[in-house]
């Protein structure tokens, strides 16, 4: 078992790892829009879902993974009304991938987030 860290102040906090890769099965924890280098967060939800995929992303690249690997996505949104917005983002995202997907509306720990992406990759 390998466990990856984008060094995310959150992560140490709160006890887990970006990315737990098992076997062909790469795990990666629900990830935010915040750019981690200036620990800051765009206002704009489509904003956020790209840095949540930049990050998940380089996330798979270090764990030998590629974008088309993810088998199932989950989108967290803090908001319905965001969902327009943010749809040209996760299509072009999940393009290659085409995962099964769950989205769910619900609250984020801290306000500023919009929105949340968990996926799950595998690998023959």
């Amino acid at each position: 078992m390998r466990r990856i860290s984008t060094g995310s102040p959150f992560e140490a906090a709160l006890g887990y790892s970006r990315a737990v890769v098992r076997g062909p099965w790469c795990f990666v924890s629900g990830t935010t829009g915040y750019d981690y280098t200036a620990m800051t967060m765009p206002e704009s939800a489509a904003d956020q879902a790209r840095n949540a995929f930049a990050t998940i992303f380089a996330t798979l690249a270090e764990a030998g993974f590629a974008p088309a690997d993810i088998v199932r996505v989950q989108y967290t949104i803090t908001d319905p009304r965001i969902i327009d917005e943010i749809t040209p983002v996760l299509g072009e995202a999940m393009k290659d991938a085409l995962p099964a997907a769950t989205m769910v509306v619900a609250g984020l720990i801290r306000p500023e987030m919009k929105v949340e992406i968990e996926v799950t990759a595998y690998r023959e």
